[in-house]
């Protein structure tokens, strides 16, 4: 069993305790369900060349497509965060993956534009509980000092999805017919189901996790928030470290979604380059992403080890991370490849900070409260991708495609700085709430 501090709570594993590797198991399940989450959402704007075809649809309409996508995620989050919390990471994480599954599947019996409104508003629902389960789990297996960097490692699934849906849906497109990119898709979601539950449990009720392994996980729960029923969406909302999160999310998550949404078009009307000679432009950018994404996840988890505190680390790289953005703003000025290293800078900047603005959650609130936080945060970023897919499009269909690009990469520039800015203002220290604040007292 663990040895105790002085303060009645596990201490770091003594020198016989075997430390195992479980979490990190649990960190490769939350990978695995976010690269399936990302490969399932990135498949409309890969065959869109070929549904423009089929639909003779607008880029406004695509746009509002999306947009209803991003509807539905923002209600899905709220609803799932809340469910995760009540119920637990192990059901919420299924029950979502089996519905996001079918509904990705029911993309392949839809053949309109209305159909896809449907399709699209059903997958973005189910695929709102991603972020809630996965940022809990983190939160239950892994120390704050580890946080940062797992919560890196899960969250470029986001990016992997993205490196194999540009260079696997094509040939399945061209090969098979679009309908079945959605079919295989769904059905992978399914087999994770296969692992999730015998791999997956509290750490307290974990079969096979060491006693060392459980003392490291329970080694700053001094640092923890009281137990106890969750404040809910009211208690939340009356708190500014929670608005910090919601305004930076509903700031920075529009970019990430752009990215996905409109790269492929973006290649093809500003450089002539169609789906068949850009996916390895696309799939290069992801690979940059996922490499530097990860980089700077394990960044601040290192300077918090060298001696810096959780605030000054988080910040720090927040800021490096809302500067290395910056770039994007000569993406259409300048070559094929160098515009892809440059967007590939971006993206990676994007996930960095996305992964600290994750971990600011569970540096601050109780983990009885983490997946309702997430999802409150998680649906103002959805509102702003409503927003942002509608407004690109309709910017799109009224000025020439570089012109409209470059307006768009331009707002996608500036928006980490000024995000940063009023989460600083808002959260200026990345502390645990006081124990009647964290009770909704």
């Amino acid at each position: 069993a663990a040895r105790l501090g002085g303060r009645g709570q596990p201490d770091a594993p003594a020198a016989d305790q075997p430390m195992g590797r479980v979490r990190w198991l649990i960190c490769g399940l939350l990978f695995l369900a976010t690269t399936i989450n990302y490969i399932d959402r990135q498949i409309l704007a890969l065959v869109k060349e070929f549904l423009d075809i089929e639909l003779g649809w607008t880029n406004e309409q695509f746009g509002m497509v999306n947009s209803a996508f991003q509807g539905a995620y923002a209600v899905g989050l709220l609803l799932f965060g809340w469910f995760v919390d009540r119920y637990g990471t192990k059901i919420g994480y299924a029950v979502s993956i089996v519905l996001w599954s079918l509904a990705a599947i029911g993309h392949a019996a839809v053949g309109s534009v209305a159909g896809f409104f449907v399709a699209r508003m059903a997958l973005g629902g189910a695929e709102g509980g991603n972020f809630p389960s996965a940022i809990k789990a983190v939160a239950l297996w892994f120390p704050r000092r580890e946080r940062a960097f797992a919560t890196a490692l899960f969250n470029s699934g986001t990016n992997v999805g993205a490196i194999i849906a540009p260079a696997l849906i094509p040939i399945i497109a061209i090969s098979l017919g679009w309908r079945w990119a959605f079919i295989f898709a769904g059905a992978i979601g399914f087999l994770w189901l296969l692992l999730w539950f015998p791999f997956y449990d509290e750490p307290e009720k974990r079969k096979g996790l060491s006693a060392g392994e459980l003392a490291f996980i329970q080694g700053d729960r001094d640092e923890a928030r009281p137990g106890g029923t969750p404040m809910g969406w009211g208690g939340a909302l009356r708190l500014r470290q929670t608005w910090a999160f919601v305004i930076a999310k509903f700031m920075t998550d529009p970019v990430w979604w752009f990215f996905l949404i409109w790269l492929p078009d973006y290649f093809k009307k500003t450089r002539g380059l169609v789906i068949k000679q850009s996916w390895v432009h696309l799939v290069t950018i992801y690979a940059i992403v996922t490499v530097l994404s990860i980089a700077g996840g394990w960044l601040t988890g290192k300077l918090t080890q060298g001696g810096w505190s959780v605030t000054k680390a988080r910040k720090a790289g927040m800021f490096l991370y809302a500067l290395c953005v910056l770039p994007i703003l000569f993406a259409t000025r300048v070559g094929d490849w160098p515009a892809v290293l440059l967007i590939g800078l971006a993206g990676a900047a994007h996930q960095a900070w996305s992964a600290n603005l994750f971990t600011t959650v569970s540096d601050i609130f109780a983990k009885k409260d983490i997946a309702t936080i997430i999802g409150i945060g998680g649906m103002a970023g959805s509102i702003g991708g409503i927003l942002f897919p509608w407004f690109s499009g309709w910017l799109l269909d009224r000025l020439p495609a570089t012109q409209g690009y470059t307006i768009l990469f331009a707002i996608c520039a500036s928006a980490y700085l000024v995000a940063f800015v009023i989460h600083h203002v808002l959260s200026p220290r990345f502390e645990p709430l006081p124990e009647k604040t964290a009770l909704g007292a």
